[in-house]
């Protein structure tokens, strides 16, 4: 058997028996006994797959029950209308009676039934699911951070546009960056990319043409007497390229990637002409571009009162892009290599609240809720864990945030348990202890 040198412990090969155990000498009942969880945490880890990463995140919370893992047996006061859950294309598998278009592709996807942390307070909730970690004296940064840290400029990533972005609005709840300081903060793009232009913040200026910025370039090249009388000063030149770099920016490639208009109108009905479609469809360009993180801050699922009439018009419009974009990095073959997470920081009560002032609404819940993941390694077609039949406890398979954290990392070819650089001198893992409780997603990947 092999050693592992960082463990110094045996790696025991996924396919090795009981019988063969026993003829290497690992006799006696105790052998048999310690197998499985030799098997389940020592297996080497298949090597990564994935290069980019887009995480749609729902802001405030979406429904388990109305999504991924519908209850259609549990009756009016936790279905409420949406009770005729429908088929997939993966035999068995079921998702909400407003997802057709998801369920046409569910063999690209996996369902987690089975995520909890407990928590029902939006900030310490999307603290927890971003980094992994519940609140303490250190504040750790977001999965975005970590993934530019490794995957951007360390790895000499030399994109047109920054490794981390954020679409369309910062998420607000909790410090992406943490320990790991500005440096490692995302780039939000502000405005809306389902209107043209899509005013990317420092790339392109509401409200102004390309000839005002030019005048503008050029008055102040008029004003700057003193740096034109010193064209070899060093301090000048440096200011010159600083200059040079944000107009590029603005009237050069990374303005052209930007810009939604170079694809077809049938391409951005496909998507939706709403603010999540195009920022789906942006995505997929950031990603064949080659950016390592991606946010959709995909908002309005804060549903304490009138559920389900919000539900009536997001669920066919979150439908519509995610199915979209599914379909199209399998077809352009970049699925494989491109991480998908959908999930917000918690789910929504199970049981719907009728009474005034709620109207039908429903509140924060963080004893069990679901995830989906896709690409980049994860297998489709499979659901992981189950809730029970209300969907109000795990009854199968707990899964918490450094699980699944954990599994990203791995997937990404990160090592959870190696050394976090800082500049802080931090001793501190990438995501340590995520293989504890029932361990990483090995299920899917």
């Amino acid at each position: 058997m092999a050693l592992n040198p960082r463990r110094l412990i045996p790696v025991i090969p996924r396919t090795m028996t009981r019988r063969d155990l026993l003829k290497q000498g690992l006799a006696g009942a105790a052998a048999v006994t310690l197998l499985e969880p030799c098997h389940r945490l020592w297996a080497a880890p298949p090597p990564p797959r994935a290069k980019s990463m887009i995480q749609i995140w729902m802001w405030g919370g979406p429904s388990h029950l109305d999504t991924f893992d519908p209850k259609p047996g549990a009756g009016r006061d936790y279905c409420g209308p949406l009770d005729a859950p429908i088929d997939t294309n993966v035999d068995g598998i079921q998702i909400g009676q407003l997802l057709p278009q998801l369920a046409r592709q569910a063999d690209k996807y996996s369902i987690i039934r089975s995520m909890t942390h407990g928590i029902n307070a939006h900030e310490t909730a999307s603290y927890a699911m971003q980094t992994g970690h519940t609140p303490g004296r250190l504040v750790y940064p977001s999965v975005g951070a970590v993934v530019s840290q490794f995957k951007g400029v360390a790895q000499g990533y030399k994109g047109l546009v920054p490794p981390y972005i954020v679409m369309t609005q910062a998420q607000g709840r909790f410090s992406e960056a943490g320990f790991l300081g500005p440096q490692a903060k995302p780039f939000v793009t502000g405005g809306d990319p389902a209107k043209t232009p899509f005013a990317v913040e420092g790339i392109v200026a509401p409200g102004m043409t390309d000839k005002q910025q030019q005048k503008r370039r050029d008055l102040l090249h008029s004003l700057d007497t003193l740096g034109q009388g010193m064209p070899d000063n060093p301090h000048f030149r440096q200011l010159d390229q600083c200059e040079d770099q944000a107009y590029n920016l603005m009237f050069g490639e990374a303005r052209q990637l930007f810009d939604l208009t170079k694809e077809t109108d049938a391409m951005r009905d496909r998507y939706g002409r709403n603010t999540f479609g195009q920022s789906c469809l942006m995505a997929r360009r950031l990603v064949a571009h080659g950016v390592p993180y991606i946010t959709i801050n995909y908002r309005g699922w804060d549903t304490h009162k009138q559920h389900f009439i919000t539900m009536n018009r997001k669920l066919p419009e979150m439908d519509q892009a995610m199915a979209a974009l599914l379909e199209d990095l399998a077809a352009e073959g970049l699925l494989d290599s491109t991480l998908i997470w959908w999930g917000g920081e918690f789910g929504r009560g199970p049981k719907v609240q009728w009474e005034a002032p709620w109207n039908g609404g429903r509140s924060h819940y963080g004893k069990c809720f679901s995830v989906v993941v896709a690409g980049g390694g994860f297998k489709g077609g499979h659901v992981v864990g189950a809730s029970d039949d209300k969907g109000e406890t795990v009854a199968e398979r707990a899964v918490t945030p450094a699980n699944l954290l954990g599994t990203f990392y791995q997937l990404l070819g990160i090592d959870p348990e190696a050394p976090l650089p800082n500049d802080r001198g931090l001793d501190v893992k990438v995501m340590a202890g995520s293989n504890e409780g029932e361990g990483r997603l090995n299920e899917i990947i």
